[in-house]
């Protein structure tokens, strides 16, 4: 990533950003937790996409390149740790699930940046707490290295409707299926159906963002109907696409 702005301090803030858009890659000496409150937020480092809605939290480590890009209005909140101080004991970025307490952990915590009081200093223990305590979701995107797998992921993102299989699309790239399916495995830790699933739902969160009905997404992301994206996404989500929006 280019042109890499370096801020030391990672700021506890929060904040609204339109839809689409971009802070631009920089990295902090400090932790970060990111929770965007509405929409959908996306970052990316040179490893992947990690993409997280309304109900998630992103644990970006310190010294860590990414880039953040808003899909849908996005209320972010931003809460900085000092480097010594990692709760999850991760070094590596991580979509986090946020309870109702958490959430509201995180909105009182970012609302007064300057107040240094102990009532503060208590809330963000018991925040700390609570993150020790959140379940790790797989919503990703890696980046492929090798170029085979890298063509071929291009062709899926660049159209989720595409119901070709791996075979299908290793002719289109000159790659034959078993390669595929190994390096999907090396390099991904998934199979190719659980990848394109990811891959979808990242597409499909965006267009809800964007308040695209729910019809139209499930057909544009693939699903051969709506109640198979419904449940998908439940299962994925523990909500319906039809109530993401409205949440809280």
């Amino acid at each position: 990533m280019p042109n890499i702005r370096h801020d030391p301090k990672a700021p506890t803030v929060a904040k609204s950003l339109a839809a689409g858009a971009r802070i631009d890659a920089h990295r902090h000496d400090e932790h970060q937790i990111v929770y965007a409150g509405s929409g959908v937020l996306a970052v990316t480092t040179d490893a992947g996409t990690w993409f997280a809605p309304g109900t998630r939290a992103l644990w970006v480590p310190a010294g860590t390149v990414h880039a953040h890009r808003a899909h849908g209005h996005i209320d972010l909140h931003l809460v900085g740790l000092p480097a010594a101080d990692n709760p999850l004991g991760m070094d590596t970025p991580t979509v986090l699930a946020v309870s109702p307490l958490l959430r509201e952990l995180i909105l009182a915590y970012t609302r007064d940046p300057e107040d240094t009081g102990p009532e503060r200093r208590r809330l963000l223990a018991v925040l700390r707490d609570q993150l020790r305590a959140s379940a790790q979701q797989p919503l990703r995107l890696p980046t492929a290295a090798d170029p085979r797998l890298a063509a071929v992921c291009d062709l899926v993102h660049g159209d989720p409707a595409d119901a070709s299989t791996l075979a299908a699309l290793g002719a289109a790239t000159g790659t034959g299926e078993r390669t595929l399916s190994r390096l999907f495995r090396a390099e991904f830790g998934m199979t190719f159906p659980q990848w394109r699933t990811q891959s979808r739902l990242y597409h499909a969160l965006r267009m809800l963002a964007e308040d695209v009905p729910v019809t139209t997404v499930a057909h544009r992301c693939g699903w051969s109907s709506a109640s198979a994206f419904i449940d998908v996404f439940r299962r994925s989500f523990g909500h319906t696409p039809g109530t993401h929006n409205r949440r809280p």
